[in-house]
């Protein structure tokens, strides 16, 4: 039995325009072989007894975001002249000992696949488990046209047994074919359109839009009644004093925490971090989103990646900015620390998962785990790059936004709380805030882990910023509603409140990737697990970050633009 597989040739990714003339060599790469269903779980293609026909073959680095993919191309040395046929060729001969068989049958049993870029090791008998069977020939259909290369498909056949003691020829055939497919379109192959423009996805994107149109609908609506009679009730002068004592007797709600609304928040130097880094997040995932659609960065491997870091590092001018500017409105004085704590919070925890995960690819021996010469590298752009720009950010934030310009004047003694029903205290106003968001995401967070952990190329980013530009507006929206109903509990600690209640929306992400651990997937083992679980960590770390700093943003312009319209005393 043989499988069909697609590989890809070389530069399939790098963006030039390879030109062979006839009988120019053609290098195949082999790559990495792991457990199908475990994605992470890569190693070395020689780390198999397959045919090395040298002991230093070539290698080929191709960027920060390859290394950082766990891809290690190595020269497959197998001879190939471009448009010659070969109807059977040697590659080479393996003699099966037992080691070798051993490593072979567990390969076999655990669904490994390797990559020229993607095939099966072997097969077992159907009717009898204990058998297990090696392919030994391998098929390889090239397309092209004219003088470039467009597609590269493998088949094998020619499954053998595994026996100790037996020897197997190894072998390969290269068939030619010309095809009427452009340099330009050769990806589209890889892509699934069946599955990512389903009308699931489409339906998705019109279910969040009508939310969202819903959403801020109710939320404009209520609060402008809400505030108008607030207003209207607040701005009473010339009442008789039977009315104002009433009012005075009943009056409660958010006017009367004025003196308080603009205390401090507790944890400044935490909080501007924390919304400085959020502000970078969404500036990040915005840029990069656009570059994605405008460059279709998706055909090159390891590109989104080396793109993230890149601009990751050229926008911690924003990161800078917003908490210094934040920490300095709030009377902060200390104001290095918070610099220093902006510039490195987040690199800093996605370091620690990263050394964790690094330390276990490193005992499994797998390409997942990271070379010292590419944490180099990542170091040397945040420490020229990100920290710098950080630092500038901050001086020019505490210089341009840094002056205190609150509506109302803080009182000297604060105002106690009163107590109110459970559901207006801010752990239940947090923990509520995050699952309209989450209901607006959790279509395509499906779409985007299964491109993540299931072999597919995600190219639908039209359809990310749609929802990322949704996820804004309605996490704004919910953190507002949230905002005021806290306030109108006469509870001023609305800052962290705010922040939390979208934060919390990673919490609800985190939770839907455990179920699609456990629903959609079959991975298995330690390895993956870890990796799993400590990649969805941090992503959903960045995710709370982002949406906490957009919830604590709008509520702020929000709390601002009320507190403005009435007479403090």
């Amino acid at each position: 039995m043989s499988r069909s597989c697609c590989a890809e040739e070389d530069d399939r990714a790098s963006g030039v325009r390879p030109m062979y003339q006839a009988e120019d060599p053609v290098t195949l790469w082999v790559n990495k072989v792991g457990p199908y269903n475990n994605p992470q779980e890569t190693y070395n293609y020689h780390s198999l007894p397959f045919c090395q026909l040298s002991e230093n073959p070539a290698h080929k680095w191709s960027g920060l975001g390859e290394v950082l993919g766990g891809n290690e191309l190595i020269d497959s040395q197998i001879p190939i002249k471009f448009q010659r046929n070969v109807d059977k060729g040697s590659i080479c001969t393996i003699e099966l000992d037992a080691t070798k068989v051993k490593q072979f049958i567990d390969a076999i049993d655990n669904s490994y696949w390797f990559e020229f870029f993607i095939g099966f090791v072997g097969e077992t008998d159907k009717n009898n488990k204990d058998k297990h069977y090696l392919f030994t020939h391998k098929d390889i259909v090239i397309q092209h046209k004219g003088y470039q290369i467009i597609h590269v498909n493998l088949t094998q056949a020619s499954p053998k047994l595994l026996e100790v003691g037996k020897k197997l020829d190894m072998t390969y055939s290269v068939k030619w074919l010309p095809t009427n497919v452009t340099f330009a379109r050769r990806f589209e192959v890889y892509l699934d359109y069946p599955f990512f423009e389903h009308q699931i996805h489409w339906f998705s994107i019109f279910n969040s839009f009508m939310m969202v149109i819903f959403l801020t609908g109710l939320v404009s609506m209520i609060l402008m009644r809400t505030l108008r009679n607030d207003y209207a009730k607040y701005a009473r002068e010339d009442d008789d004093l039977e009315t104002l004592e009433r009012d005075v007797s009943e009056e409660s709600g958010w006017k009367l925490v004025h003196g308080d609304v603009f205390r401090p928040p507790r944890s400044l130097v935490l909080l501007s971090t924390l919304v400085g880094t959020g502000a970078q997040l969404a500036m990040l995932v915005l840029l990069v989103i656009v570059l994605a659609i405008v460059g279709t960065l998706y055909i090159g491997r390891g590109s989104i990646i080396t793109t993230f870091i890149v601009c990751y590092a050229l926008t911690s001018f924003i990161a800078g900015y917003v908490s210094g500017g934040l920490y300095s409105r709030n009377g902060g004085k200390n104001w290095i620390k918070a610099m220093i704590v902006t510039a490195s919070l987040f690199p800093f925890m996605c370091f620690a998962i990263g050394f964790v995960l690094n330390t276990i690819a490193i005992f499994y021996g797998s390409l997942a785990a990271i070379p010292f010469g590419t944490m180099m590298v990542v170091f040397v752009l945040w420490a020229f790059i990100s920290f710098p720009l950080a630092l500038l950010g901050t001086v020019v934030g505490r210089n341009w936004s840094g002056s205190p310009n609150n509506p109302c004047r803080v009182k000297t003694i604060p105002r106690p709380i009163p107590e109110k029903k459970w559901y207006l205290t801010p752990f239940v106003v947090s923990l509520m805030g995050g699952l309209l968001p989450f209901g607006s995401i959790f279509i395509e967070m499906y779409f985007v882990f299964t491109s993540f952990w299931n072999y597919k190329v995600y190219y639908v980013y039209g359809f990310m910023l749609l929802v990322f530009l949704i996820l804004i507006i309605v996490t704004i929206c919910v953190t507002i509603v949230g905002t005021y109903f806290l306030l109108n509990a006469e509870n001023y600690h609305w800052q962290w409140t705010s922040f939390f209640s979208a934060a919390s929306t990673a919490v609800y992400v985190y939770l839907y990737s455990i179920y699609y651990y456990h629903v959609k997937t079959k991975m298995s083992g330690f390895f993956q697990t870890s990796f799993y679980f400590g990649y969805t960590l941090m992503f959903c770390l960045g995710l709370g970050i982002l949406c906490g700093a957009v919830g604590y943003l709008g509520s702020t312009l929000f709390v601002r633009r009320i507190y403005r319209n009435i007479k403090c005393d």
